[in-house]
C-alpha cells in the first residue's frame, strides 16, 4: 500500500524521464504502473459513490486560503421608511421699480441724481420753477389778512363811540320832532283863523312826519348796535377765511409737488432728461429701482404646508447660488392649476441688487414616506434577468482543513424602491441580518466561495 501512495504522489513526473528509466528495471517499472492504475481506480470509485450518498446538496469544492475570493459585505437591516428631498420651483417677485415723475408742467431747474446713484425715502430728486406760484400764494395770504381783521371786527361788536354818536342822534330827532309838532299846532290855529294859507299848514305837517320817519330809522340803529353784530355775520365772514385757507392749502400741494421726492429706498436706473427741459405732466424724469430684500414666490403642495410656518427659515436656489431665506407668509387661496399654496420667502442676501424680478427660485423640503425594506450601496447591485436587479448575499457556510472560513455565493433578486446618491432602497428576496456582497460582484458567480474579509 505505501508503494501505491507513493506511486500516486510520482504520477506527476514524467515516464519518459531518461535518468529514471536507467536506474528501475523494465520488469519493476510495469508493476509499478499497474499498482498506479488500480489505486486511481479505487480513488475514483470512492469519489462516485461520495457523490451519490443521500442528503447531499452541493459537490465537495476542493479550496484552500489562495482560491477563496476575499470579499467586501455588509449586514443589512429592515427600515420603515425613508426621506424624499424634493425640489419646488417658483420665481423672484417684481421689485418696485418706478418712472418718477412731475403731476404738472414746467420748467425743470433742478435735478440733483445721476445714474448709479442710492437715495432714501424722501430724498429730494427734481424740482420745478416755482416762481408764479409763489407770487399767487403771497396774494391770497394777504386776501386772508384782510378777512380776519373783518372777523375779529365782528366778533368784537359796535363800539362805544358808534353807541353814542347813535343816541345823540336819536335825542337830536327827538327834539326836532317835538319842536315841528308845536310849528304845526300854531299853525293849525292860524289857518283856522284864516291868517295863513292852507299850502303853509301842509309844509309844517310834512316835514313833523319826515322828522317822525328819521327817528324810528336811528331808533332802530341804535337798538341794532346795542344788540351787538349778529351770529350769521359772523359766519359768512368765517366762510371767506376758510375759502381762503383752502386756496391756499391748494397752492402750497401744487407747490410741493413740483419737487420730485424718492418715494422708497432705492438706485437710480437711468436720468432721463437734464436741467432746463419744460416736462409735460407725467413725462418720465428718473427712473428708481428699490433696494431692498427681494421676496421669492413658490408653489408648495397641501400635503407640506403643514411643515412650513411663517418665520422659519429656508435655503433657496436662485441662478446657481444658495441663499438664506426667511418665510414671511403663506397664501390662504390653493392654486387651481397646480393645486399648491404659495409660500412667499424674504431672500437675505447684502447684494439685493444681483437678484433680478422674475429669476427662477427653487426650494427643496424633505419628507418622510412609509415603506418596507433594506440599504444598499450602490456598487452592490447586478443585472438579473429581463431587466431586474439582484444582489449576492453570503450563503451556506463550508468548512476547509485550513482555518479559513468560506461561504457560497447565492443570487438574490431585489426591486428598487428609491435612489439617493451613492445607496439604493430595495425590496425582495432579501431579509434583516444577511450578508451582501458590496464590491467585486463583476468577479463574482452564483455558488462560488468567498471570504469574507470586511463588513462595512
Amino acid at each position: 500500500m505505501k508503494e501505491e501512495m507513493a506511486g500516486k504522489q510520482n504520477l506527476p513526473l514524467s515516464l519518459e524521464d531518461s535518468n529514471f528509466t536507467k536506474v528501475l528495471p523494465r520488469t519493476r517499472l510495469r508493476l509499478w504502473g499497474l499498482a498506479s492504475a488500480t489505486g486511481i481506480f479505487l480513488v475514483s470509485g470512492f469519489a462516485t459513490g461520495f457523490l451519490h450518498l443521500p442528503n447531499q446538496k452541493s459537490p465537495v469544492q476542493v479550496a484552500n486560503a489562495t482560491n477563496i475570493l476575499p470579499v467586501t459585505t455588509t449586514k443589512i437591516a429592515a427600515v420603515k421608511s425613508y426621506s424624499v428631498v424634493q425640489t419646488y420651483t417658483g420665481e423672484v417677485a417684481a421689485i418696485r421699480t418706478s418712472e418718477l415723475g412731475f403731476e404738472r408742467s414746467g420748467r425743470v431747474i433742478w435735478l440733483k441724481v445721476d445714474r448709479g446713484d442710492r437715495v432714501t425715502t424722501g430724498t429730494p430728486i427734481a424740482k420745478l420753477d416755482t416762481s408764479n406760484l409763489e407770487a399767487q400764494r403771497q396774494q391770497f395770504l394777504a386776501r386772508r389778512t384782510q378777512a380776519i381783521a373783518v372777523l375779529d371786527e365782528l366778533k368784537a361788536g359796535p363800539r362805544k363811540e358808534q353807541i353814542a354818536a347813535a343816541t345823540a342822534q336819536v335825542e337830536d330827532l327827538e327834539q326836532q320832532l317835538k319842536l315841528e309838532e308845536i310849528k304845526r299846532v300854531r299853525r293849525k290855529n292860524l289857518y283856522t283863523e284864516g291868517a295863513i294859507s292852507r299850502e303853509q299848514y301842509d309844509e309844517v305837517a310834512f316835514n313833523a312826519n319826515a322828522l317822525s320817519r328819521r327817528l324810528a330809522a336811528a331808533q332802530s340803529n341804535l337798538q341794532e348796535l346795542r344788540a351787538g353784530t349778529r351770529r350769521e355775520q359772523i359766519a359768512a365772514q368765517q366762510a371767506v377765511v376758510k375759502q381762503l385757507d383752502a386756496q391756499i392749502s391748494d397752492l402750497e400741494i401744487t407747490i410741493a409737488k413740483s419737487t420730485i421726492k424718492a418715494p422708497f429706498a432705492g438706485i437710480i436706473a437711468k436720468r432721463q432728461l437734464d436741467e432746463g427741459t419744460v416736462v409735460n405732466p407725467g413725462q418720465s424724469v428718473v427712473r428708481l429701482v428699490e433696494n431692498a430684500q427681494p421676496e421669492v414666490e413658490i408653489g408648495v403642495p397641501l400635503q407640506l404646508i403643514g411643515k412650513i410656518t411663517p418665520g422659519s427659515r429656508k435655503q433657496v436656489e436662485i441662478g446657481g447660488k444658495s441663499y438664506p431665506a426667511k418665510v414671511t407668509s403663506i397664501l390662504p387661496e390653493v392654486n387651481p392649476t397646480t393645486r399648491t399654496r404659495t409660500v412667499i420667502l424674504k431672500v437675505e442676501t447684502s447684494q439685493p441688487q444681483s437678484i433680478a424680478p422674475g429669476q427662477i427660485a427653487r426650494l427643496q423640503l424633505s419628507q418622510k414616506l412609509p415603506t418596507n425594506g433594506y440599504w444598499l450601496p450602490i456598487q452592490a447591485l447586478v443585472r438579473g434577468e429581463k431587466g431586474l436587479w439582484s444582489s449576492y448575499v453570503l450563503g451556506e457556510t463550508k468548512q476547509q482543513e485550513s482555518p479559513t472560513k468560506a461561504y457560497l455565493v447565492e443570487k438574490r433578486d431585489v426591486e428598487i424602491l428609491h435612489t439617493e446618491s451613492d445607496r439604493v432602497l430595495v425590496r425582495g428576496a432579501i431579509k434583516s441580518g444577511d450578508r451582501v456582497i458590496t464590491e467585486g460582484t463583476q468577479r463574482i458567480v452564483t455558488g462560488q466561495l468567498v471570504r469574507p474579509v470586511t463588513d462595512l
